[in-house]
C-alpha cells in the first residue's frame, strides 16, 4: 500500500511540472546599425519578470522601452517586433486606469555617457513559464528601446518616438546530453590487404 501512495505521489509531482523550465535568460540588445550595445537579464519574479539591464550608446536622457509581441529585430527600424505585448487586450500605459499593457515598463534613464547601468524594472503579470503572460510563448517576443520618453498614458504606444534598439526573448534551444559519435570512426582501413 506504501509502495502505490509514493508511486501516486510522484505522478502527481512530474505531471504538474512544466515543459518550459526557463526562469532566467540573457537577451542582448543591438542597435539600428546592428552593433550590440548592452545586455538585459530576465529573471522569474512573483508575478513579473525582472530585468536589469546594462547598456550603452543611447542619447543622454529618458527612453521608453517595453516588451513587443514578437521575436523579430530587422531593420530599418525594428517594426517587425510588432505592438506591445498585450495579452490580457488593455489600454497603453502605466498611468493609464484602465490597465497597462503586460509589455509596459518604466522609462530608463542614460547618463550623460549614454550608460544606462543596473536599471531594473519589472513586467507585471509576465512570466518566463508557460501561462497566457509567457515572454517566449508563440516564439518569443523581443525587447524594444525607444528614441523618448514613454509619457505613459497615450494611445497606442505612449509617443515614444523611434524604436532605436532591440534585443530577442526567445526559447533556449535544447541541446543535446550527449555529443554525436563520428560514424567513421570505427571503420577498418580498407586499404589494407
Amino acid at each position: 500500500m506504501k509502495k502505490i501512495g509514493l508511486i501516486v505521489i510522484l505522478l502527481l509531482i512530474t505531471g504538474c511540472q512544466g515543459n518550459n523550465d526557463e526562469t532566467s535568460k540573457s537577451v542582448g540588445m543591438y542597435n539600428l546599425s546592428g552593433d550590440m550595445i548592452g545586455t538585459v537579464q530576465l529573471s522569474e519574479g512573483d508575478n513579473a519578470v525582472n530585468l536589469k539591464m546594462n547598456l550603452e550608446g543611447l542619447e543622454q536622457g529618458f527612453h521608453g522601452i517595453q516588451v513587443h509581441e514578437y521575436a523579430k529585430c530587422d531593420p530599418p527600424d525594428f517594426k517587425t517586433a510588432g505592438n506591445h505585448f498585450n495579452p490580457k487586450g488593455l489600454k497603453h500605459g502605466l498611468m493609464n486606469p484602465d490597465g497597462s499593457h503586460v509589455g509596459d515598463l518604466p522609462n530608463i534613464k542614460a547618463d550623460n555617457s549614454g550608460l544606462v547601468q543596473d536599471a531594473e524594472l519589472a513586467a507585471q503579470g509576465a512570466t518566463l513559464l508557460d501561462g497566457k503572460g509567457s515572454l517566449l510563448k508563440d516564439g518569443g517576443t523581443s525587447i524594444i528601446i525607444h528614441k523618448s520618453q514613454d509619457d505613459g498614458v497615450s494611445q497606442p504606444g505612449g509617443n515614444a518616438g523611434e524604436r532605436v534598439a532591440c534585443g530577442l526573448i526567445v526559447k533556449e534551444k535544447k541541446k543535446p546530453d550527449k555529443t554525436p559519435t563520428d560514424p567513421t570512426e570505427h571503420n577498418e582501413d580498407m586499404s589494407e590487404g
